[in-house]
C-alpha cells in the first residue's frame, strides 16, 4: 500500500475534512484534501444569493466526502453538505447547552413560520411572542434569536421558539422592577392595554393598574379619550401588593388637588364661567377647572320661568356664567345659580306696577281658579275666580274668557317673597253691594225673579247680580216646611225688604209681610169709611174678601 491508499483510507464518504483552494475554472473548484488526486467541488456552490461566486486561491475550506472514484482517480466533494454538517453540529451544542440560536424568518407556513438558522427550521405561531400577533406578515424577514424546543437530525426537524426568550427577559425585568419600585415612587411605562375602567400600564417586566379615578382630578368618561396603546406615561405607584404582584398607579396625584384651594379661589357670591359637562334632571354640572365642578340646579335657572328640565336652558359643551352660591370643599361640591347673574325682576316689579295700578295684558291661560295674565317677559298675573265680577255666578273663568283675550285689570297685590301677582278685574267698577241699600231700602216693596228654590227658601233676582232670600218661614203666615212645588224658577214675585247686609252681601225678603200689610190696610181701610164699631177684625176681613169676590 503506497502513500496515496493510506491517505485515501484516512476520509470516509460522508466525512468532514479541511482542503484548500488550488484550482478554479468555470465548472470546479479544485481542493487538495491530502488525497492522490484533488476533490472537486461545483463551481455554484459558491455563489451567493446574487449569483456572484466568491472563491480565493489557497484559501482553507471545509468539505464533505461525497464519493470517491477509484478508477478515474477523483473524489467528489460538497462545501454545502460541509456546512450542514457543521450546523447540525451547532445545533446539537445549543441544544444541549440550552443556548439560542440566530435566524431569519423566511415566511409563513401552515401553523407558524419558517426560519433559516443555517438549516430550515419551523416557528409555531404561539411560540412567536408573548401574545397573539394582530398582524403575521410583520415578522416575515426579521433577524432574530431563538431557543430551540426539540430537534431530529435524521428527520431535517427543528422547532423553535421566540417566546421563551421572551418570558425569560420579562421575568429577569419582572425581578429588577419589583426590587427597585416602592409606594409614591414616581416611574415611567407603557400602556399595555386599555379598558373601560382604567388603563394596564407595564412598568417593566410588570403591570400597574392606572384605575380611571385615578387619571385625573377631573372627569374622565372612557380612558380611550387620552391614551392609546404605547404611550409613554408617567405615574405614581400608589400601593404594591408584593405577594401577588399587584400595583395600583395614580397620575393625578402627580399635580396638587385643586379643591385644596378651592375657597380662596372661588368665594361666595363671586362670578365665574365654566362649560357645561353634563346633565341631570335636577341641574347642570359645571366644570369650572380641571377636577372642579359646580352643580346649578334648576330651580337656581331662572327667576320667573319654571324649568322642566336643565336641557331647556342650557346644551353640554355650553359656555355659562353663573355665581357661586355655597361651597364645601370636604364634600367637593360647590352650588352654583345663574339666575343670579341677572337682576331679580320681583325686586323691581313693585316699583313698576304699585297696587291700584290698572294693567292691559293677554291671557296667557285658563284655571278653573282663575285667569293668568302676562305682565313682563316671565311675571304672570292672576285673576282668581272671585276677582272676575261683584256679582255674576262662576262656574269657571271660560264661561267669560278665552286664552289670548287681551283684557284690563287692577293690580290687588304683590308678594315678592312667594313671587305672586295678584289681579282683579271686577275692581275696574265699584262694588254695587255698596250702594244697594241706598237702592232697596227696608220696607221697600220690590219685584224680582225667581233664580232658586230650596228647602229653607226661595232666591229672587232684584237686578243682575243681585239677589234676595224669601225665607221659608216668610213665604206665608200658613206654616210649610218647603216652598218646593209652591214656585217655579223664572217666576215673578212681589216681596218687602226686610234687612239689608252689604258686607255679607245679603238682602232678606218677606212675601208673608206683604200679606200682614194688606190685612192691616182693609183694616184700616174699613174703620176709616165708619163701620159699625160692633163688627169685630174677622167680619171687617171677611166683608172685604167678598166684596173683592163680588168686584166691588
Amino acid at each position: 500500500m503506497d502513500m496515496y491508499e493510506e491517505s485515501f483510507k484516512r476520509f470516509a464518504e460522508g466525512e468532514v475534512v479541511t482542503g484548500r483552494i488550488i484550482s478554479v475554472d468555470k465548472d470546479y473548484v479544485l481542493v487538495d484534501i491530502g488525497y492522490k488526486s484533488e476533490g472537486q467541488i461545483r463551481i455554484n456552490e459558491f455563489k451567493d444569493e446574487k449569483g456572484e461566486i466568491h472563491v480565493n486561491m489557497g484559501d482553507d475550506v471545509e468539505v464533505m466526502v461525497e464519493f470517491w472514484d477509484e478508477d478515474e482517480e477523483r473524489v467528489i466533494l460538497s462545501k454545502e453538505k460541509a456546512a450542514k454538517v457543521k450546523v447540525w453540529e451547532e445545533i446539537k451544542k445549543t441544544y444541549d447547552e440550552d443556548g439560542t440560536v440566530e435566524g431569519v424568518i423566511l415566511t409563513r407556513v401552515k401553523g407558524g413560520f419558517s426560519v433559516d438558522i443555517g438549516v430550515q427550521a419551523f416557528l409555531p405561531g404561539s411560540q412567536a411572542d408573548l401574545r397573539p400577533i394582530r398582524n403575521l406578515d410583520d415578522l416575515v424577514g426579521k433577524k432574530l434569536e431563538f431557543k430551540m424546543l426539540k430537534y431530529n437530525r435524521k428527520r431535517s426537524n427543528i422547532v423553535l421558539s421566540r417566546r421563551a426568550i421572551l418570558e425569560h427577559e420579562r421575568e429577569a425585568k419582572r425581578a429588577s422592577t419589583l426590587e427597585a419600585i416602592h409606594e409614591d415612587k414616581v416611574v415611567d411605562g407603557v400602556v399595555k392595554n386599555i379598558t373601560e375602567y382604567g388603563v394596564f400600564v407595564d412598568l417593566g417586566g410588570v403591570d400597574g393598574l392606572l384605575h380611571i379615578t385615578d387619571i385625573s382630578w377631573g372627569r374622565v368618561k372612557h380612558p380611550s379619550e387620552l391614551f392609546s396603546v404605547g404611550d409613554k406615561i408617567t405615574v405614581k405607584i400608589l400601593s404594591l401588593d408584593m405577594e401577588r404582584e399587584r400595583v395600583s398607579l395614580g397620575m393625578k396625584q402627580l399635580v396638587e388637588d385643586p379643591w385644596l384651594a378651592a375657597v380662596e379661589k372661588y368665594p361666595l357670591a363671586s362670578r365665574i364661567t365654566g362649560k357645561v359637562v353634563s346633565l341631570t334632571d335636577y341641574g347642570a354640572f359645571v366644570e369650572l377647572e380641571e377636577g372642579i365642578e359646580g352643580l346649578i340646579h334648576v330651580s337656581e335657572m331662572s327667576w320667573t320661568r319654571k324649568i322642566r328640565h336643565p336641557s331647556k336652558v342650557v346644551s353640554i359643551g355650553d359656555m355659562v356664567d353663573a355665581v357661586v352660591l355655597d361651597i364645601k370643599p370636604e364634600n367637593r361640591r360647590i352650588s352654583l345659580g345663574m339666575k343670579q347673574v341677572v337682576p331679580n325682576p320681583w325686586d323691581v316689579i313693585s316699583e313698576k306696577y304699585p297696587t291700584g295700578t290698572t294693567i292691559e295684558g293677554k291671557i296667557k291661560n285658563i284655571t278653573d281658579f282663575g285667569l293668568f295674565i302676562g305682565i313682563d317677559e316671565g311675571i304672570d298675573g292672576l285673576v282668581h275666580i272671585s276677582d272676575i265680577s261683584w256679582t255674576k255666578r262662576i262656574k269657571h273663568p271660560s264661561e267669560l274668557y278665552k286664552k289670548g283675550d287681551v283684557i284690563q285689570a287692577i293690580v290687588l297685590d304683590i308678594e315678592k317673597e312667594n313671587e305672586r301677582f295678584s289681579l282683579g278685574i271686577k275692581q275696574l267698577q265699584s262694588d254695587p253691594w255698596k250702594t244697594v241699600a241706598e237702592r232697596y231700602v227696608v220696607g221697600k216693596e220690590i219685584a224680582g225673579t225667581v233664580t232658586n228654590i230650596t228647602d229653607f227658601g226661595v232666591f229672587v233676582e232684584l237686578e243682575e247680580g243681585i239677589e234676595g232670600l224669601v225665607h221659608v218661614s216668610e213665604i206665608s203666615k200658613e206654616k210649610i216646611k218647603t216652598p218646593v212645588g209652591k214656585f217655579d224658577v223664572g217666576d215673578v214675585i212681589t216681596a218687602r225688604v226686610m234687612n239689608i247686609n252689604s258686607e255679607e252681601r245679603r238682602i232678606g225678603l218677606s212675601v208673608k209681610r206683604l200679606e200682614v200689610d194688606d190685612e192691616h190696610g182693609l183694616l184700616s181701610e174699613y174703620v176709616n169709611n165708619a163701620r159699625p164699631a160692633t163688627s169685630t177684625f174677622g167680619e171687617i176681613l171677611r166683608e172685604n174678601l167678598q166684596d173683592k169676590l163680588n168686584g166691588n
